[in-house]
């Protein structure tokens, strides 16, 4: 209760942030105003600039709040296009901790201390963010290494701002946008830097990558040192280069910026279209210029997967867009995992006709991909399509990965290098020894669904019979009737306070015929229409200020 009380003043201080930040019109128009300290109530009005707000609010609001912007910034199907644009511009930097706070760290957890287990250990950051920083080190034997150290206060620091944010998210609940659970982002959220929080699993993503691209000469994954990894403390080869972002990089020649490009587009789809496992997060900081058109990938916290069936279905998906088959389209999209309601069938057939009406006849060098995508979370967006979590982080990845090819050799066009391998995966899909494998995988999941079908309908069966089955339902558009039968509820109490007041404090004054009196009254009755007439204004005062007068 009083974790929840002092959440609850947290907050209230958001609320004032979102308030300067010129969201009050939001607190007013879904009767929040209650979240809101008086000083700070007024009429808003919704901006053109919102997106440019949103980021500018959660960068005030602290570290965590920028990773849920991240986040969201990965949710095209439930946030509108112009704020997406905004939430991918967030960067998670805070000021580093001093060395005296992550010595003990990295000396507890690989239980030796620095003098024995390193060479030297530079106690100046390379970078810091607010889970953790990176630290330049040397181990036996002279191999440079780099070392992640998590804060020590980041576990619970992010426990305590998921807890806020679900809080908040309880509050909101189908206010602001009904058809979006904020409840449900927070805990995709809370899954989200769970998995963050966690350095081991960023070092089997990385050994992971490793195995990829072993006999790939042009991309280099720096080696794990397991030895001294733990949870909190990650130990990674230090690969020497500039980074994409640097002026280095860019002063390159032409030649050069375009073979750089090409690796990366390269490298990237092959982890799509070939292993199913990519790195999630390529900008340009974390890729390093090795020379001769060489990368070396860093930071493996944020990786995506998708599933054989996927890429199969994907096939499918390109040749059925090649035929200009809509209903394959649609099929295929399914299939995915991409939902839309029965009543929308005729829009979404309406938006792909419209896509084929706009790119018929381009080449592929012809369209812009990041002009494409966007137009593709337009339709996402506003038919309020539902797409697996796989695809959304594959769509930021790939959007991301445009962007900095963009700025690097902008005339290369990636639907030219992904065409190469949709080839060699066409030829997988219709090559007759791969069909018996194929079959033998649909066989085995079909009888895996078909066996869970009777324990199911034994659990359904069950529920009925204890009464324990429960059955959900939601009824839209009753807010502000509700809202207003509060208003006029609480008007009426009002009125039956005051008649009350006044018939308790007349009828004492009068009915007491000793003691003293006053102009006619009993004092005696005095003390008591003061006490009834404080209680009263104080329940006035409370209800005027929930905003539901």
């Amino acid at each position: 209760m009083i974790t929840r009380m002092r959440n609850l003043e947290r907050i209230r201080e958001i609320s004032a942030v979102a308030v300067r930040h010129g969201f009050g019109y939001l607190f007013e128009r879904h009767h929040l105003v209650g979240l809101l300290p008086r000083r700070r109530r007024g009429r808003h009005h919704p901006s053109a600039q919102r997106g440019e707000h949103i980021r500018e609010m959660l960068d005030e609001l602290g570290p965590t709040f920028v990773k849920f912007g991240q986040l969201l910034s990965t949710r095209p199907d439930i946030i509108p296009p112009d704020i997406v644009q905004e939430l991918v511009k967030l960067q998670d930097r805070v000021a580093p901790l001093d060395f005296a706070v992550i010595r003990p760290v990295v000396e507890a957890e690989i239980g030796l201390s620095l003098e024995r287990a390193f060479e030297s250990f530079d106690p100046d950051p390379l970078a810091s963010a607010s889970i953790g920083q990176v630290h330049g080190a040397v181990l036996p034997g002279g191999r440079k290494v780099v070392v992640k150290v998590q804060r020590p206060e980041a576990p619970k620091q992010v426990k305590k701002d998921v807890e806020l944010l679900m809080q908040f998210a309880e509050l909101i609940e189908g206010r602001i946008v009904p058809s979006v659970s904020t409840v449900d982002l927070v805990r995709e959220f809370s899954r989200s830097i769970d998995r963050e929080l966690d350095y081991v699993l960023e070092a089997r993503n990385a050994m992971r990558f490793s195995d990829h691209f072993e006999d790939d000469e042009s991309v280099l994954i720096p080696v794990v040192y397991p030895r001294y990894c733990t949870t909190r403390v990650l130990t990674i080869e230090r690969l020497e280069g500039p980074t994409l972002n640097t002026s280095e990089v860019a002063a390159l020649p032409l030649d050069e910026r375009r073979t750089l490009a090409e690796t990366m587009s390269s490298c990237w789809f092959k982890q799509i279209l070939r292993d199913g496992f990519f790195h999630a997060d390529p900008h340009p900081a974390n890729i390093v210029y090795l020379g001769r058109g060489k990368i070396g990938l860093l930071d493996f916290g944020m990786a995506g997967s998708l599933r054989a069936d996927d890429l199969e279905e994907g096939t499918r998906l390109v040749l059925y867009v090649m035929r200009s088959d809509i209903a394959g389209i649609k099929r295929s999209l399914k299939r995915l995992g991409v939902q839309w309601s029965p009543a929308a069938d005729e829009l979404v057939s309406q938006a792909i006709e419209e896509a084929f009406a706009r790119y018929f006849g381009a080449s592929l060098r012809n369209i812009d991909m990041r002009s494409l995508f966007r137009q593709v979370f337009e339709v996402v967006y506003s038919l309020q399509l539902r797409l697996p979590t796989r695809f959304l982080i594959l769509d930021k990845a790939v959007l991301t990965l445009e962007g900095v090819i963009s700025q690097l050799y902008p005339d290369l066009n990636l639907f030219e290098t992904a065409s190469r391998y949709s080839r060699e995966l066409k030829r997988n899909l219709t090559d007759p020894r791969k069909v018996p494998v194929r079959l033998q995988r649909y066989a085995a999941e079909y009888a895996q669904i078909m066996s869970e079908y009777p324990l199911q309908l034994h659990d359904l069966l069950e529920e009925l019979r204890s009464g324990a089955l429960e059955i959900k339902y939601r009824h839209t558009g009753l807010e502000d009737v509700i809202h207003r039968l509060d208003m006029l509820t609480n008007r009426l109490v009002v009125a039956l306070v005051s008649i009350a007041l006044g018939g308790t404090g007349t009828a004492v004054g009068i009915l007491v015929e000793g003691g003293p009196h006053l102009a006619g009254l009993s004092a005696w009755g005095l003390p008591g229409f003061a006490g009834s007439l404080f209680f009263g204004a104080w329940l006035i005062y409370a209800i005027l200020r929930s905003g539901r007068l």
